[in-house]
């Protein structure tokens, strides 16, 4: 009985030196995650050419570009119809820049055209020896 006891003692002082520890990594992964947010807005900038995908902690996908950053929140308008929407930054769980096709990618297209090119002409040779 004594080793029962003396192990529900040892459990419930470290579940109690644990949870304020977990509560102070989750408010400090909430302020890191809120300055990420700031960052990568400033990174993308403003204008019809900082274009974004905001996805919100409600889990909802707005897209559009950055009209304007403040310090509490940012307005995202939509590309189609132009109307702003007012975003708080402590709303956003992920922001996403679509500045188009990545140069990795366009450079694999490029490689692969000219993978198939040189594979035709080879076929074509090959086509015509006979």
């Amino acid at each position: 009985m004594k080793h029962y006891l003396t192990l529900l003692v040892i459990s419930l002082v470290i579940a109690v030196g644990v949870l304020p520890i977990s509560a102070q990594q989750s408010s400090s992964l909430e302020l890191t995650t809120l300055e990420n947010v700031k960052s990568k807005v400033a990174k993308i900038g403003v204008g019809e050419k900082a274009k974004a995908t905001v996805i919100l902690k409600n889990g909802s996908r707005m897209k559009g570009y950055i009209g304007q950053a403040g310090s509490d929140d940012f307005v995202l308008r939509d590309r189609k119809n132009d109307s702003p929407t007012t975003i708080r930054y402590s709303d956003v769980s992920k922001v996403e820049s679509n500045r188009g096709h990545s140069t990795a990618r366009n450079i694999a297209i490029g490689v692969g055209i000219g993978v198939g090119a040189l594979l035709a002409i080879i076929g074509i040779t090959i086509a015509h020896l006979d």
